[in-house]
């Protein structure tokens, strides 16, 4: 049986040491959720180190400190409810369960969110919705949402997710081409909605309606 205490404890320091992340929140969940449970078992031995790795359906689980960064970055306190667009293993998924009051997470790929979903139910995660669906249109039936986190990168910040903001609320989203993007935090305040860009980064592709295109829909 795989011991991941070792390596769960030495993630957690190095987030802190190297990475500095402070939010204790986020440690405490980062510490909680067993990482290695989101990738396939011979990458076991992978999952706490910080680099990305293939969840399959070209798709991957984000490196720890990127998991960390957005989940600090984007503030969810215990009452949120917290809107996740691209559910992909799940791990992220679990992370802001331990954060906020309900997450609602949208997979445009059914054979991961239905992976996510028996993740949630073996970690006894109660407080998470998954749904297989267009994530760039959002999830208009139990909106708005105090807090919105998209994992996939987008040529524009897609209008119906700023839609379905509360007001205070806030979204992060990498926003860019294809290759490299910066993260985007967008906040609804009183009389407008703002953006500012953060970190650079380098996510998958947000494919649906409001974001890019398969290479199928670009071949035609």
């Amino acid at each position: 049986m795989f011991d991941d205490t070792y390596h769960r404890e030495r993630m957690v320091r190095e987030l802190v040491e190297a990475r500095g992340i402070r939010d204790p929140r986020v440690l405490a969940a980062m510490r909680e959720v067993p990482r290695h449970l989101f990738v396939r078992e011979h990458l076991w031995g992978q999952a706490y180190r910080e680099h990305a790795l293939p969840i399959g359906e070209a798709q991957t689980i984000s490196q720890p400190f990127i998991v960390a960064r957005m989940s600090e970055l984007l503030e969810v306190a215990p009452e949120h409810k917290v809107l996740e667009i691209g559910t992909g293993s799940g791990y992220q998924t679990a992370i802001l369960a331990r954060l906020g009051r309900w997450v609602y997470s949208l997979e445009r790929v059914s054979e991961l969110a239905h992976q996510a979903i028996r993740r949630m139910r073996q970690l006894g995660i109660l407080n998470v919705k998954i749904q297989v669906f267009d994530g760039t249109v959002g999830w208009t039936e139990v909106a708005p949402f105090d807090r919105i986190l998209v994992t996939a990168s987008a040529p524009a910040v897609p209008t119906p997710l700023v839609d379905q903001l509360a007001p205070g609320g806030k979204m992060l989203i990498p926003v860019g081409d294809r290759e490299r993007q910066r993260l985007t935090l967008v906040e609804r305040g009183p009389r407008r909605v703002r953006q500012r860009e953060l970190d650079e980064v380098a996510f998958v592709p947000l494919v649906g309606r409001f974001g890019w295109r398969t290479n199928e829909e670009m071949e035609r």
